[in-house]
């Protein structure tokens, strides 16, 4: 998935959990500044930040990466 697409999607999840960027990136345990360039899809995701994505929100990476065709 693209690391715009996939941005997006993390702030999408994040919004609808009514999280901030802040109380995200705190509760993964990372920067404000990595977490904005995540969303941003300036930042390639590895697997341990993407693990700590979906631990965060409380999702899964299939409900992260899953594209709804219409």
């Amino acid at each position: 998935m693209e690391n715009v697409q996939l941005g997006n999607r993390i702030r999408a999840f994040r919004k609808l959990k009514g999280y901030t960027q802040q109380e995200l990136a705190s509760r993964m345990g990372v920067s404000l500044v990595i977490l904005g360039e995540i969303e941003r899809g300036n930042r390639h995701i590895e697997d341990q930040i993407l693990n700590k994505i979906v631990d965060a929100l409380g999702i899964t990476i299939p409900d992260l990466t899953h594209i709804v065709s219409g």
